[in-house]
């Protein structure tokens, strides 16, 4: 029980030594997660169809 007692203490002092993002920064990198995250989404989407229909022009060729 000792360990974890000074595992917390420990872990919550560490936690004080942060340094945060301030608020603006955490919205503009939010922000641009978000914009990444759709990006990715719609190129995996279309590259998706794309291969999808291949994969139907191949199939009905049989």
């Amino acid at each position: 029980m000792n360990k974890l007692t000074t595992y917390i203490n420990e872990s919550v002092q560490e936690l004080h030594a942060v340094r945060w993002p301030t608020r603006h920064q955490a919205v503009r990198l939010s922000g641009i997660v978000i914009v990444f995250v759709a990006a990715s989404t719609a190129i995996f989407g279309v590259i998706d169809y794309g291969l999808s229909q291949v994969i139907k022009l191949l199939l009905s060729l049989t």
